[in-house]
């Protein structure tokens, strides 16, 4: 465990490797002798003169690769050696792939065995104390700790990175923190590149995003300014691109994809003084500043492009169009434009003669030579590779690309900008975008009627959640304090055979679901056993909270390899939504009626909300997003209603990626989240007063649209708090009133450490500061599928008596 977490000394492992360890990008367009090394030479040469650029790249590997590896060295399976083995061969299958694909700047440092915030953290030693953490070079032991956790120490905070699913460490700085260099991890892999030939740009988070991302550490007023240490850790920066100059780079990129946000003066002033220190550091080489994730307002550009010592801006041009309109009205001189057209953040293939045009527009704006034809973002956010989709539907899969197409696309314009356009490539991209636009399956027009009918009314329960809750509670008689859970328990290797093989038809129906009323009878016995208040079934029969339903709605298709990584060894597999969507059919019913058998409990029917179900998946961007998640809120709401004539009188329909859609810019946020909530409350506005309805958000900074999620009008949310401070609770400090329940999690599950009784009633203590007893809930802070029985038992355990203890000290005070 405490190998070093540089990894300088794999270069021996590299020389068995192929020059194209994962396959081809695209046979279309490669040369047939892949292998043939003079070949591969000549195409490089030939294709560097080409100016493109990705600006990062997926980690885990087209088959998980990395996934497995890391849970392997968790478990004790593997050392750290081997795990080091599997990195090294899939970073090394990544830049031959790019090499390969004529990408001119192919970025290094862009993989992580976790987080590459939490890689930043490592680099500059900001190494919170409870880790134990002495010098050095930090081992996998204190980074993983940092990302996990520990038996005695509790993970750093996770967070959403900016409006997308992927979740970053969160740093935790005060003004006693002392950086040190402690992380060669960038160094080691431009050098690892280097030695295999080729050239890359190494790829760090720059300086001031660095600390706007960060936290002030316990302890410390929230008042303190974490720009205040900019002239604290821009010395290590410095080492790092010392090293790197002196190494070869020739390129080295920022990504400071902060100034997509609304700044202050104060702000914008840090980025002008880190990169006026750094320059004279850069000197020699050419630096890039890469933004994402929306438009560059006006007062950054001017800020960004007046930066010192910097050569290239990269901009997202799919998520921030409006950027064009200042390029055009004044780019600096002799600069280069890294040009975002290729959407890093979903899977559909690029419109290449729409994009062709943009670029040949921009290139009159800023010269033939300083036009760098690039990705949106890292395509961290998309699916790996569309050749492992065998069994996808032929003509849907015409209209995909995934981060290897991509890679291939940006190529093809690049060469369609010089002069050089693939006319074979081009002619086959537009058959594909026309096919489209054209195809029958992708319009129901009965579905797109029920959605614009929808935008009329305000959708609410014709009474408050006051008066709704009193009449809950005569029918289910929970006690104060109710505990519950979010949803799943664990999801077993022997379950996930079960449902593999049923799905590969190696078992019958009947089997099948014998099986799973087993597990669901065995998770509902063990809750009981527990002493738990408000049930669940387990989730046993769900792949994933999103793919599940979408499996069972018209307008989606999916994937088998389509994996995204969520955080570290987590990946989702989002499904694609390409038309109207509507359901055919019950989809849940069954189960949760079978489990409401089983106990006289209350029983949650468990649902995955409109708007999650949305930002979970790749969306068609031909209607926009509000008309998609009318027509899945019209579906949901027809799945809650069935429940209900079941007799499942309490039903969860989870939002947790609600704020995670939150645009970043704040004069676009009123307008999401007035169709988001309103999606919410239509999936409910029918029922009784006495179905409760339950919702679920976590892992977001909640305290800024605390109005909208009151205006959700749900009778109970549970909601992440253990790993975030109980930054939650300090709305409520604040004065802001709550009526609804809330259950604030008591304990962190992405960590395995199993938290006391009397931790948890501590937790339980500083809740009731602030909330009333009678709306108080305890619950985890999200669902147990990634958990393993032998810390969910004692886990609930102990969160039960922690109830039942504060339980009995409220009766007593009374």
């Amino acid at each position: 465990m405490n190998q070093v977490f540089s990894l300088h000394r794999l270069a021996p492992c590299f020389t068995s490797l192929g020059l194209l360890s994962q396959g081809p990008l695209s046979s279309s367009l490669f040369f047939s002798a892949a292998n043939n090394r003079l070949s591969f030479l000549r195409f490089s040469i030939r294709a560097r003169a080409m100016a493109s650029h990705i600006v990062g790249y997926p980690r885990m590997g087209p088959k998980r690769e990395l996934k497995f590896a890391l849970e392997s060295f968790w478990d004790g399976k593997n050392n750290a050696g081997e795990l080091q083995k599997v990195a090294a061969d899939l970073r090394s299958s990544i830049w031959k792939q790019m090499a390969d694909a004529g990408i001119k700047h192919i970025p290094s440092n862009t993989f992580s065995y976790y987080d590459q915030v939490l890689d930043t953290t490592a680099m500059l030693g900001a190494v919170p104390p409870r880790y134990g953490w002495n010098g050095g070079e930090i081992g996998f032991d204190v980074y993983f700790s940092m990302a996990r956790g520990n038996a005695s120490v509790p993970a750093m905070e996770m967070t959403k990175w900016f409006d997308t699913n992927y979740h970053y460490i969160v740093p935790e700085l005060g003004p006693d923190v002392k950086f040190s260099y402690a992380s060669h991890k960038a160094v080691d892999e431009f050098k690892e590149a280097k030695a295999l030939g080729v050239d890359t740009v190494p790829v760090l988070i720059g300086p001031v995003s660095y600390l706007l991302l960060s936290k002030p550490v316990k302890g410390v007023e929230k008042s303190f300014s974490l720009l205040s240490l900019i002239d604290k850790i821009l010395p290590i920066y410095k080492e790092v691109v010392t090293e790197l100059k002196a190494s070869g780079a020739t390129w080295i990129q920022f990504d400071e994809p902060t100034l997509v946000m609304d700044l202050d003066s104060h702000q914008l002033q840090a980025f002008t003084h880190a990169y006026s220190e750094l320059e004279s550091t850069l000197a020699g080489l050419h630096v890039l500043i890469e933004t994402y994730f929306a438009d560059v307002p006006a007062n950054a550009y001017k800020t960004l492009t007046s930066l010192k010592g910097v050569d290239g801006y990269g901009f997202d041009l799919v998520r921030g169009p409006q950027t064009l309109d200042l390029i055009k009205g004044g780019f600096p001189s002799g600069k280069y434009l890294f040009a975002g057209v290729v959407d890093g953040r979903n899977i559909w293939a690029n419109d290449l003669a729409s994009s062709l045009n943009t670029l040949q527009t921009l290139e009159s704006i800023v010269g033939k030579d300083r036009i760098v034809v690039s990705t949106s973002c890292s395509l961290l956010h998309t699916a790996v590779d569309l050749v492992n989709e065998t069994k996808l539907d032929k003509e849907i899969k015409s209209w995909l690309a995934f981060a290897a197409q991509k890679v291939v696309e940006v190529n093809a314009l690049a060469k369609a900008l010089s002069g050089h356009e693939d006319e074979g490539f081009f002619s086959a991209n537009a058959v594909a975008q026309a096919s489209r636009k054209s195809s029958p399956r992708v319009t129901n027009e009965a579905v797109q009627k029920a959605a614009a009918a929808l935008k009329g009314s305000d959708h609410r329960r014709a009474t408050d959640v006051s008066s709704r809750l009193v009449a809950q509670q005569k029918k289910l008689n929970l006690p104060i304090l109710p505990t519950t859970t979010i949803g799943s328990f664990p999801q077993t290797l022997e379950l996930r055979r079960i449902r593999r093989e049923y799905k590969a038809k190696k078992i019958s129906e009947e089997d099948y679901v014998k099986a799973i009323k087993e597990e669901i009878n065995k998770v509902v016995k063990l809750q009981e056993e527990l002493d738990i208040d408000v049930l669940v079934h387990g989730e046993p029969e769900r792949n994933d909270m999103v793919e599940y339903f979408g499996e069972q709605l018209s307008g989606f298709a999916f994937t088998v390899n389509g994996w995204v990584q969520s955080y570290g060894s987590r990946c989702v597999k989002p499904p694609i939504i390409y038309g109207d969507v509507s359901r055919p059919k019950p989809m849940t019913v069954f189960w949760s009626s079978t489990a409401q058998s089983y106990t006289k409990r209350p029983m949650k029917g468990m649902l995955t909300g409109p708007v999650t179900i949305l930002n979970w998946s790749f969306v068609r961007n031909d209607q926009p997003r509000s008309e998609t998640c009318y027509q899945i809120a019209l579906a949901i709401k027809d799945e809650v209603e069935d429940l209900e004539k079941a007799g499942i009188t309490v039903i969860q329909i989870d939002e947790a990626a609600l704020r995670e859609g939150l645009p970043l810019r704040k004069s676009e946020q009123a307008f999401y989240l007035n169709w988001a909530v309103h999606s919410f409350r239509i999936t409910n506005t029918g029922i009784q007063d006495t179905t409760q309805i339950h919702t679920h958000m976590c892992y977001s900074n909640f305290n800024d649209i605390i109005h909208s999620i009151i205006d959700m009008d749900a009778d109970v949310i549970t909601i992440e708090n253990s790993r975030s401070d109980e930054k939650l609770l300090s709305v409520f400090r604040e004065g802001v009133k709550y009526g609804a329940g809330i259950g604030p999690g008591v304990y962190d599950i992405h960590s395995p450490r199993i938290p006391s009784s009397e931790e948890i009633a501590d937790r339980i203590n500083k809740m009731l500061a602030v909330l009333e007893s009678n709306i108080l809930w305890v619950n985890p802070d999200c669902g147990l599928k990634t958990r393993k029985y032998a810390e969910v038992k004692p886990a609930l355990s102990n969160m039960v008596v922690a109830a039942k203890l504060l339980r009995s000290q409220l009766a007593s005070s009374k």
